[in-house]
Parts: C-alpha cells; structure tokens; sequence
C-alpha cells in the first residue's frame, strides 16, 4: 500500500514525509499543493480533519497529486471505559487508514483508566486490545504501530512510555501487523533507546520514524510544545544515523506540535521543515 512516486527524490527529501499536524493551519488541497509546490512527497495525515473533508475524497487527492500518506493517526485510547466503543472506533480508524492506501496507523494507546493508579494493569489492558484489532487490521493491509509517548504523558495520554514497553506489547503479533514508532521527542531521554531501536529493527518492527525537537522551558500544555528541527537538544543526526543502522528505510515524518508554528504561515513553515531536514541528514 505505497504511493504513486518516491517522495522528493534528488532534492534531500527522498524520505520526507510532513506529518499533516506540524503544519495544520493548512486545509487539505493547500497541503497537497504545497508538498507539490515543493517537492515533498509524502504526507502523515490526522483522522480529523480527514473526516471532515471526506475520507475517499481525502484519499483521491492526495493520490492525484502523486502523494505517498505515509501514515494515519490516531488508534488507540484502549483503557477507555466504554471498551465496545473503543473497539468501534479502532476499526473505523483501521479502514480509514485502508481507504487512504496507508499501510501504518499510528497508536497513542492511552494512559491509566480513570480513577486508576496501575499503570501495569493499564499496559495489560492495552495489549487485550490489541489481540481484539490484530486481526481485523491484518485483513486490511493496516498496520498498528505502537507510539511510546514521553513519560508525563504516561497518566493521561499513554501508558507506554518507552520502546523497550511497546516492543514487548508488539511481541505477540506478527510484525507485519503490530510494531512501534520511534519518535525522537517522545525517546530521546533514554539511554536505552539505541539498543531498543536496534531490536526494533532486527524484528522488523519499526513502521513509523517521526522527528521534533525538545526546547526548554516547555511551555504550560507541553502538548504543544515541540520545537522546530534544530531548535532544540535533539541529535537529530544520531538518531538518523541509529535508525538506518537498524535497517529501517522507510518515510520520516516531521511531526511538531507548536503554537507559535501555527501561527505563521503554513507554506512558509513547510518550506522551513524541508530546510531543517536536509540538515539533519547523517
């Protein structure tokens, strides 16, 4: 399930791919014109304001514009209470992902349930869930890749809080249906990671690579509080360099959340990532 062209090659892009939300002042058809504009040839997009322009007619634009969607997000949130309507709308998300000819969901996997203060039993619960949609993605052509979320997430957001979590969770399945996304803001903190990404690699488990940078101060909501590349402590070099040691050859998505990105121009700031990037090259 792949794209119609290799993203940007010849121009330091060929693995680019801009994740929809580092850019989300943009409507869709300005994103596809952009990324064209510009020479990035693949997109990350969120479930969203997919669904609010239409998944099919979503899908049809990005393909007739020689775009690889080299990820959807979001699955999971599987320590809900309502556990049948978690499981509806995982599967809703694992179609939309079909339809939009991406291989890769990306899952936050959510934290303690409410109320909750086990986060071992959070992570148990996470991994029923994942033996209920294994097989209805694999059906589908849909992978499930795990996304370990910084530590201050694990209570709220996600309980799987470092690689060496999400591989263990991903162990069951085979790998061409459940693996992990290493996601250097998210991991970079770890002196453990290195080793973590190299068995993600060996188990063919790494289905989505994703950059942002780590400022200081966070700002208060430190959701939003990703940093440009290069703007930060991230090696973002080093991570390139360990992720393609471990064998992974696929897309990389720039992916930042930062309210102060929002607030300028999308194209300007699309053009802006492109630039960053060439410069994180190994």
């Amino acid at each position: 399930m792949t794209g119609t062209r290799q993203p940007g090659t010849g121009n330091g892009l060929a693995r680019f791919s801009i994740n929809q939300m580092t850019v989300k002042q943009l409507p869709l058809p300005e994103l596809a014109a952009a990324c064209a504009e510009l020479g990035v040839g693949g997109v990350g997009l969120w479930r969203e304001p997919v669904q609010e322009y239409g998944v099919e007619k979503a899908s049809r634009l990005f393909a007739d514009a020689g775009l690889t969607v080299t990820s959807l997000c979001r699955g999971g949130f599987f320590t809900a209470a309502d556990h049948d309507a978690m499981l509806a709308d995982n599967r809703a998300a694992i179609d939309e992902a079909a339809a939009l000819r991406t291989d890769t969901l990306v899952l936050v996997s959510g934290g303690l349930p409410e109320g909750g203060q086990d986060l071992i039993e959070a992570r148990a619960r996470i991994g029923g869930a994942l033996a209920e949609l294994a097989p209805y993605a694999a059906e589908r052509g849909v992978r499930l890749a795990i996304e370990p979320l910084h530590p201050m997430y694990a209570a709220d957001r996600c309980a799987v809080s470092t690689l060496g979590q999400a591989l263990e969770l991903a162990a069951p399945f085979p790998a061409e249906v459940v693996g992990v996304v290493v996601d250097t803001y998210h991991l970079w903190w770890d002196e453990r990671v290195e080793q973590q990404i190299a068995d993600a690699g060996a188990a063919g488990r790494i289905h989505c690579f994703q950059l942002a940078d780590w400022v200081t101060p966070l700002p208060e909501g430190v959701l939003t509080g990703r940093g440009q590349l290069g703007d930060g402590c991230i090696d973002m070099a080093r991570f390139r360099r360990v992720v393609d040691a471990a064998g992974y050859t696929g897309p990389i998505e720039v992916e930042i959340f930062n309210e102060g990105m929002w607030a300028r121009d999308g194209f300007e700031i699309l053009r802006e990532t492109t630039e960053r990037f060439r410069a994180t090259a190994p």
